[in-house]
């Protein structure tokens, strides 16, 4: 069959190569993929900062969906035909995290989704909302579970609290989501008025320009009457942790997701003291919370922002569109 895996770091070492068609043994699940969808994640990864000792070659892609089209011994969970969803901590099922729910991943560890076909253990997959296509589905997996189990499974979000959101990548629009369905008010930054413009038809309630306003937690402070934010999903990482810190309110939270400006942040420890902030570390959430979300968002009619959808044979194309910076996601059709 054929697959996208990588030869060694880089978007050239991405290749598209003839492999060993798989069979599913005890316990797992042959899946016939339809859609893959792209994490910022897949972009690390390829640029060796996500796993510098990552061993090649490996079929790359996390999030797909796709039908059941062989069952191994000893599985229950699902039957020929079914449609489903990859779970992207593979290994967390439910529970606390124990430190190395993020280690066991398709395209890391394992091999990836962006192929024809795809084993995997049937207690890594879940059942797709009836509702989206495809495209839209594979969308779902680490984005938003990891959107809900910051702000729901952790945060305790309540109607009445604000939420701010930084940019509008996948993590960021499903909190959007998220927090507009319970009755929350959400601040939305970003440094594009067009992309602006769309959250505010999400129904975002205020946005921040953040490259006309660079001191944006100021400004948030005036739109919450100086009260400060109750929850922000923290994409950037570097010197913004320090702006959302200063841009919350007293025990407030803060949910650290992304890395997009640096892996390291200067903290200014004084206001973490005096605020008694909770920061906590989010690296997406277990399958059960993955299929409380999915529950939710089915229930709501929601559907998710792509930005693009790309045919199998334009990998390379989606992962630069990736690397632009999308308005949601990026999805690469397989079948």
């Amino acid at each position: 069959m054929k697959a996208w895996q990588l030869t060694g770091f880089g978007l050239d070492a991405l290749r598209l190569n003839d492999i060993p068609d798989p069979s599913p043994a005890q316990g797992e699940v042959l899946v016939q993929v339809h859609a893959v969808s792209l994490n910022y994640r897949d972009k690390l990864l390829m640029d060796g900062g996500y796993n510098p000792r990552l061993e090649f070659p490996i079929t790359q892609g996390a999030d797909a969906c796709g039908t059941v089209v062989g069952l191994g011994p000893g599985t229950s969970r699902f039957r020929l035909g079914d449609r489903v969803l990859t779970q992207y901590a593979t290994h967390w099922v439910d529970g606390p995290a124990q430190g190395k729910e993020s280690l066991y991943t398709l395209g890391n560890v394992y091999p990836g989704a962006l192929a024809k076909y795809l084993v995997l253990r049937e207690q890594a997959l879940v059942m797709a909302p009836a509702h989206l296509s495809d495209e839209e589905a594979a969308t779902l997996p680490c984005a938003g579970v990891t959107a809900w189990q910051a702000l729901i499974e952790k945060g305790g979000l309540r109607a009445g609290d604000t939420v701010l959101l930084q940019g509008t990548g996948g993590v960021s629009l499903f909190g959007l989501q998220i927090a507009h369905s319970v009755g929350a008010t959400t601040i939305v930054t970003s440094s594009s008025d067009q992309k602006l413009e769309r959250v505010v038809q999400m129904g975002a309630d205020e946005t921040i320009n953040y490259t006309r306003t660079p001191e944006w937690d100021k400004e948030a402070l005036e739109l919450t009457g100086k009260r400060g934010v109750d929850h922000i999903l923290e994409v950037v990482g570097g010197e913004n942790l320090a702006q959302s810190l200063r841009a919350l309110r007293p025990e407030g939270q803060i949910s650290i997701i992304g890395v997009l400006e640096s892996t390291d942040a200067r903290l200014p420890m004084f206001t973490a003291i005096q605020k008694q902030a909770v920061i906590r570390g989010i690296s997406t959430g277990p399958r059960v919370a993955l299929e409380r979300f999915l529950q939710k968002y089915e229930a709501l009619g929601l559907y998710p922002a792509v930005d693009a959808v790309y045919d199998f044979k334009d990998a390379h194309a989606a992962y630069q569109h990736l690397d632009a910076g999308p308005f949601g996601k990026v999805v690469i059709r397989v079948a």
